[in-house]
């Protein structure tokens, strides 16, 4: 069976809404929703097809764009390979030239609307932010809530809580106290025992390597509601991170670093290689920072993490 080959695409707003299409019932997934484009011809550039499609079923003229993920899925009776990009600009105004119902609606209504099955990766990818910062350790809890107050300040929008060092009490308390910074300004991901999960019900988990070979048989530990995350380094893990349904990862290292000098780095090549054979959004980390955005959205990655690279200079 060939596989489809569709240019699809995020477009937000200048409020930074997101425009969904409804697809007609006589369509295949007839009925629900989906995030605009179609058919790339045999020979045609993926962004040259995306902007032939939305100027068709839209009325709109693409002036801004970026890769945001590739998605492979199989149906009983169709395989598909969604090329999805992010389009941050737009000339016209976006109308359902094809008669189709078009709606605007924020990243978080994206969980109320009802998409393909091989959507799903995109309404994570599209509600995600493109930085992920982790905290650095050897700091006190004072110094800690200084940087990420700070950050929230200067906009960063996923914070992982990452303390190897303290004492479990003290990383507790910490958390507690971080999650109240991040309420209505960031997701938290906290890490530790699974048996904490109960207490911390705001917070998303982001497991280590070792807990994602120890757990992901089980599937997902909590529902889709909460975010779940996971450190990979290689192709073994980036499965077993499909097999639990984490959301996203972060995949290192890619270049080395002081934290993790004997670690072997993937290098550009290999992650976007081991990205090109997942459909799960991913963050690129180590030796990276906000200058390498670029670079890692054209390897596939959703953004970059980084532990110095985001950590302000309170």
């Amino acid at each position: 069976m060939k596989r489809v080959h569709v240019a699809a695409a995020v477009i937000r707003g200048a409020d930074r809404q997101i425009l969904l299409a409804r697809r007609a019932a006589e369509q295949h997934q007839g009925g629900l929703w989906e995030f605009p484009g179609g058919k790339v011809e045999a020979g045609e550039v993926v962004r040259d097809a995306l902007a032939r499609e939305l100027a068709e079923e839209l009325g709109i003229e693409v002036r801004q764009a970026r890769p945001l993920i590739q998605v492979h899925h199989d149906y009983p009776d169709k395989q598909v390979l969604l090329d999805v990009w992010e389009v941050s600009a737009f000339g016209g105004e976006p109308h359902g030239a094809e008669g189709q119902p078009l709606a605007w609606v924020s990243p978080q209504q994206l969980d109320d609307y009802p998409f393909p099955a091989a959507n799903q990766p995109i309404v994570t990818a599209a509600q995600l932010p493109e930085r992920y910062l982790i905290t650095p350790q050897g700091l006190e809890p004072g110094e800690l809530l200084r940087g990420v107050r700070q950050a929230l300040a200067e906009g960063v929008r996923l914070v992982q809580l990452r303390a190897p060092n303290m004492f479990d009490a003290q990383y507790r308390d910490l958390a507690v106290d971080i999650q109240g910074l991040c309420a209505g300004k960031a997701q938290l991901m906290l890490k530790g025992p699974l048996e904490w999960l109960g207490d911390f019900p705001a917070a998303g988990w982001h497991l280590t390597a070792a807990q994602l070979r120890q757990y992901a048989a089980k599937g997902r530990p909590f529902p889709a509601s909460r975010w779940l995350a996971a450190s990979c380094h290689g192709a073994e893990e980036l499965a077993l991170a499909a097999q639990m349904g984490v959301d996203f990862v972060t995949l290192s290292p890619l270049q080395p670093t002081q934290t993790h000098p004997d670690a072997a780095p993937l290098g550009w090549d290999k992650a976007a290689e081991l990205l090109r054979g997942s459909n799960i959004p991913a963050y690129l980390l180590g030796g990276v920072g906000p200058e390498h955005l670029e670079q890692a959205w054209q390897a596939g990655a959703q953004g970059v993490a980084g532990i110095r690279a985001f950590w302000p200079q309170t």
